[in-house]
């Protein structure tokens, strides 16, 4: 064996780290190489009714796959990427998984003997785009996730923008609609309320007459097929307008390089980009004209905050 960062490593064997993302209607765990590739992985959904109960499925879910892994890797550290404010050990607050002031670290830490660090999900994706990803070619740029909320990270020179004790980048919970809907937060008007995926979704489903069983990829089938449908394309045009909105006030602020949107947007890509571009272009909502608008989805895909939550 040798030491290495003060972890000793078996010579010979496949060195590795557990990637968990908690997103607000899933968890996904994967085994990730030295070079952010995923080996394996593995998702379970979470569905409304179990919310009630989440805690538990968490923590389960977590110590019965980290412990299957362990028969077969050697495990050097787990990352984990979570929706929210958190510090080292606790989520403080997860708006979209119910949460507050869990002490998450310590309780897998009574099942699992091996290193656990927390960061928020989006500056985990963040990361991973920038050093493997679709940024990695700029010194300045914006993620976003559209997800079940919508959130947010600040990269300059390769770097995380640094907020001091509070996380700041709530990119979701800009409100960009005067006493619109109300959010999970209690605020009213919210840029998540309008333009996460799951807003999407929902409205999608209730034009159709569907219920939430009906998965993303479903909804994208169906997109495909009915290009014509008046219902469909004025619940797309909605959203692109909404999120246009949300984008243009980002880049107004920050004059990033490129914008990154990662979650679920990304399968959507070909229904969605070229219109956003198009949309924020032409429509008057830059103070600053470009020449070029550029606007990539994540080359990780869903699955970067995995892959983040271990750099």
């Amino acid at each position: 064996m040798i030491q290495g960062n003060n972890k000793f490593i078996k010579i010979g064997e496949i060195i590795v780290n557990i990637g968990i993302d908690l997103g607000g209607s899933h968890i996904s765990i994967g085994v990730i190489d030295d070079k952010g590739n995923i080996i394996e992985k593995k998702e379970r959904r979470i569905l409304t009714k179990e919310k009630s109960n989440i805690k538990e499925i968490i923590e389960t879910n977590i110590i019965d796959n980290v412990k299957q892994y362990n028969k077969k890797y050697e495990i050097i550290e787990i990352g984990i990427a979570i929706p929210g404010t958190v510090n080292d050990k606790n989520i403080i607050k997860s708006v979209n998984l119910g949460i507050e002031n869990y002490q998450i670290v310590d309780n897998l830490k009574k099942e699992i003997k091996i290193p656990i660090k927390i960061r928020n999900d989006v500056k985990s994706a963040a990361l991973a785009e920038s050093k493997y990803g679709a940024l990695k070619n700029y010194k300045r740029s914006i993620f976003l996730t559209l997800g079940t909320g919508i959130g947010g990270a600040v990269i300059i020179n390769g770097e995380l923008l640094e907020t001091g004790n509070l996380p700041g980048c709530e990119f979701g919970h800009m409100i960009i609609q005067k006493d619109g809907i109300k959010c999970n937060c209690g605020k009213k008007g919210c840029f998540e309320r309008y333009s996460s995926m799951k807003a999407f979704k929902t409205n999608l489903r209730n034009v159709l007459g569907l219920d939430e069983t009906t998965r993303g990829q479903e909804l994208l089938e169906i997109i495909k097929k009915s290009v014509d449908n008046e219902k469909i394309n004025e619940v797309i045009d909605q959203f692109i307008d909404y999120l246009s909105i949300g984008i243009s006030n980002l880049i107004n602020i920050f004059e990033p390089e490129a914008v990154g949107i990662g979650g679920s947007f990304v399968y959507f890509t070909d229904i969605f980009l070229e219109k956003l571009n198009t949309n924020i272009q032409n429509n008057n909502l830059l103070f600053n004209k470009r020449e070029e608008l550029i606007i990539v989805p994540a080359t990780l895909g869903n699955d970067a905050g995995i892959i983040g939550s271990c750099v």
